[in-house]
């Protein structure tokens, strides 16, 4: 049974950072593209970055302020985010294939 379980999410102030991580189960995670989402308040689920491979991709909107990467020895998605803004504020998922985890909410405000 696929499961994926993101961490690291919260209250922070604008220009901060924060680093979530995605803890996945029951699949071959080196072996897997992996996505993570986001869903403000209001709005729909948006791209924000991707990892296959040694390939990376970004949202225009992250692009320079967000790193994803992933320690397949942990089983472990990880996005960096830095320079965080307001309109970061959402609701981030990490997905692969058809299944999402629940999910962790960031938070930017002053």
């Amino acid at each position: 049974q696929v499961q994926l379980v993101e961490s690291g999410g919260g209250l922070v102030q604008p220009g901060e950072s924060l680093r979530l991580s995605c803890v996945a189960s029951g699949f071959t995670f080196s072996n897997q593209p992996m996505v993570w989402i986001r869903q403000a308040p209001g709005n729909e689920l948006e791209f924000v970055s991707s990892i296959s491979g040694p390939i990376a991709n970004y949202a225009d909107s992250v692009k320079g302020r967000f790193t994803i990467s992933r320690d397949n020895a942990k089983n472990t998605l990880y996005l960096q985010m830095n320079n965080l803004k307001p309109e970061d504020t959402a609701a981030y998922y990490c997905s692969t294939g058809a299944t999402r985890g629940p999910g962790t909410v960031v938070t930017v405000s002053s």
